[in-house]
Formats: C-alpha cells, structure tokens, sequence
C-alpha cells in the first residue's frame, strides 16, 4: 500500500510539472529538479524525502500519467531525459521497447554461480549482475575476453548530467581491440531502457574514449534464463543486434543432444 501511495504521489508531481509547461504540439519540454518542491507545495501533498527516486521511477518503473499518455501522438511515446545536472526534459521519442523474445532457443550454461551468493542475493537485479560475473556470460555472449570494472558507477556526463551504470566491463578481442562495456540490467517490474542505454553509452565514451564501446542489457526471462542483448544507437533510436538466451543448469543436465546440437551452429 505504501509503494501504491508513492507512485501516485510521484505521478501527481509529474503531471503537475508537464502540464505547467505543456503546449499543444510541444516535442520538448524542460524542467528542473528544484521544480518538484514547488509542485508539492501547490499540489499540497508530502514532498518525497529521495526527490531523485521521482525521477528515476517515471523514467524506468512506472509508466507516465495517464494524461500525460493521452497526449502522445500514434507511434510515439514521452520520455525523460537528462539536461544537465538536475536538468531533465520530456522528449517525444518513438516507441521503442527492448523486451527478451519468446520464441528464441535456450542455450544452457553450466551454472556457475555460488550457492552462497544465490542464497543472500539482494534483489532481481542484483543476482542477475552476480550470474552475468560468476557464469563470465558477457565472454560467452561477445566472444572476448571481459572483466568487471565497477559495479553501481555513478558520475557526470556533460549535457546529461547524473548517470549511474548497474556494471562497467572492459574486454579484450583475440586481435588486441579493446572494449568498454556497459551493462544494464533490470529486474522484477522495471523494464530495460532506451534511455538508460543512451546514458551508457555517452558516459562510456567521455570517461573511455579510446575503447570501443559496445552496450549490453540484460534481463531475466525466466528464473535461471537469462536474455542478453547487444545494443546500438542509429539516429535517436536504439536497436538490437543481437539477443541471446542462456539458462543456467547443472552441468550434468547439458547432455549429448544438446552438445551435439550446439556443434551445428558455428
């Protein structure tokens, strides 16, 4: 009940703030962080104690206001987007959906992941970083060689402002080409994020930018099934190159058939 309160609260802000500032036909529309108190206070409701968790929940938790909905034109949808530090804007932007798709093969993986670690893991979140690291799926994923930089990255980007990264990988190729990896993961309800993927990517360019930055989300399908998708940006949008899945087994249920299927797909 009390996280029903909150997201109506937060979606009271949201609207408030796009409507003050709304205008028919609008693509674009900017707004402050110090905007939120001053909501508040005309909406006579609590200011929220975390007021970025407002932010952070419309961008990847829950979805806009519904009037804010009734204003999208067909095929396109509002997003928010950072501006700077404590600078946002509501973009127009197409509809753009990264979800892990059904119809894909399953791959199994001997599960490496600790017992330990699958037992107190935290959140969805957290225990699938935890099995991306343990089962070294970004290495099987990409085919290099891939190593956990920082986990939980929070810094500056300019003309953005705050952006935090769920994992930061570097790798290495066979021909000595190296990588910055950027690795968002969701779990539960929250859906993977074009935005978020924008994010990445600029942050890995401005703090790496002699590495060549390759953008990865990942997301349970299932529980123990695991979809990867390597992403890129062309023009605003951001498309899929590739998607896996990979469910992770004991070793000894991967049996004859299915090392010998594997071996038909070079």
């Amino acid at each position: 009940m009390n996280a029903e309160r909150s997201e109506n609260r937060y979606k009271a802000l949201i609207e408030k703030i796009f409507f003050d500032r709304y205008s028919k036909n609008a693509t674009e529309i900017p707004f402050h962080r110090d905007d939120l108190p001053r909501a508040a206070k005309s909406l006579r409701i609590a200011l929220p104690k975390n007021l970025g968790d407002v932010i952070y929940a419309i961008r990847y938790r829950t979805p806009m206001p519904r009037r804010v909905l009734a204003t999208q034109p067909q095929g396109k949808e509002w997003i928010v987007e950072g501006a700077g530090r404590s600078r946002y804007a509501f973009k127009l932007a197409r509809i753009n959906r990264i979800v892990p798709n059904p119809n894909l093969a399953a791959i199994k993986i001997p599960d490496s992941t600790p017992e330990i670690v699958s037992a107190y893991a935290l959140s969805d979140e957290q225990a699938l970083l935890a099995k991306v690291r343990y089962n070294r799926l970004l290495d099987i994923f990409l085919g290099i060689a891939a190593y956990s930089l920082q986990n939980h990255l929070r810094t500056t980007v300019r003309g953005i402002g705050q952006v935090e990264i769920d994992e930061v990988y570097v790798g290495v190729d066979r021909r000595g080409r190296q990588f910055a990896l950027p690795v968002q993961t969701k779990g539960g309800k929250d859906r993977l994020s074009a935005v978020q993927t924008k994010q990445d990517v600029a942050c890995c360019r401005a703090k790496f930018p002699h590495l060549i930055c390759r953008a990865i989300s990942a997301q349970f399908a299932e529980s123990d099934l695991i979809a990867l998708f390597e992403l890129e940006i062309q023009k605003e949008d951001v498309r899929v190159i590739e998607e896996r899945r990979y469910r992770l087994v004991p070793a000894d249920e991967i049996g004859p058939a299915d090392l010998e299927a594997y071996s038909l797909h070079q």
